[in-house]
């Protein structure tokens, strides 16, 4: 799907300065830093599903 995202010239310019050292695509890295964020947004939802379920886990075994 097609998409136009507008940036701001400092992040504009320090994402083609990386796309050109790195011999990829300004869309390739783009979509590298959406999927990333996504990533740490799952694991810090899943770790605190985590630690929840350690702290409370005599109130979660408690007979009914």
């Amino acid at each position: 799907m097609a998409m136009t995202l507008r940036l701001p010239e400092d992040l504009d310019t320090k994402l083609t300065e990386r796309a050109r050292r790195e011999g990829r695509s300004k869309q390739e890295l783009a979509i590298e830093a959406i999927r990333d964020a996504r990533n740490r947004a799952e694991l810090e939802v899943d770790d605190v599903l985590a630690e929840l379920m350690d702290s409370d886990a005599e109130i979660l075994e408690y007979p009914k």
